[in-house]
C-alpha cells in the first residue's frame, strides 16, 4: 500500500492488563472507510496499568495512522475516561499518563483532524482481541 493512499481512517484502540496492574497489552486496527482493515498493531507492555495500556494503544494506532498518511483519523475507543481527558472533559491528574496524553496531543497535531469517540466494548471486539492475543503470546 502505498503512503497517503488513505486521507481518512477509522481506527479502533484498545488497552487492557489482567490485574491493575498486571499483564498487559495494547491493540489498534485501522481501517478504510469502507471497513477494509489497513493496519492491525499489537504489543505487549509487561507489567502495567489498564490505563497506560489504554494510553499506548491510542499512541500506537496514531503512529500508524501517520505512517498510512492519513490526514484525518476517526479514533474509537470504550474507554470513557481517555476519551473524556483527550477531548478535554476532565484533567489529567497522573504524572505517567501526562508523559502519554502529551506525546498523544503532539501526534494529533500532525493530522488535519482527530476524533475521540467512546463506543461500548461489543463495538471494539476487533482491537480487544488484539490485546489478548499480545498478552496470550506473550505468557505463554
Amino acid at each position: 500500500m502505498s503512503k497517503g493512499s488513505y486521507k481518512q481512517v477509522v481506527m479502533y484502540t484498545d488497552g487492557g492488563a489482567r490485574g491493575n496492574p498486571g499483564p498487559a497489552g495494547a491493540g489498534a486496527v485501522i481501517l478504510s472507510l469502507k471497513g477494509d482493515t489497513l493496519l492491525e498493531l499489537k504489543r505487549y507492555l509487561g507489567t502495567e496499568t489498564n490505563n497506560v495500556a489504554e494510553y499506548t494503544a491510542i499512541l500506537m494506532g496514531l503512529q500508524g495512522a501517520q505512517e498510512l498518511g492519513a490526514a484525518e483519523v476517526s479514533v474509537f475507543m470504550d474507554s470513557e475516561l481517555a476519551v473524556r481527558q483527550l477531548n478535554g472533559v476532565y484533567r489529567v491528574r497522573n504524572a505517567t499518563l501526562m508523559k502519554y496524553y502529551l506525546e498523544i496531543k503532539d501526534l494529533v497535531r500532525t493530522f488535519d483532524r482527530v476524533t475521540f469517540t467512546h463506543v461500548r466494548r461489543e463495538k471494539n471486539k476487533h482491537a480487544d482481541r488484539l490485546v489478548n492475543e499480545a498478552i496470550d503470546e506473550a505468557i505463554h
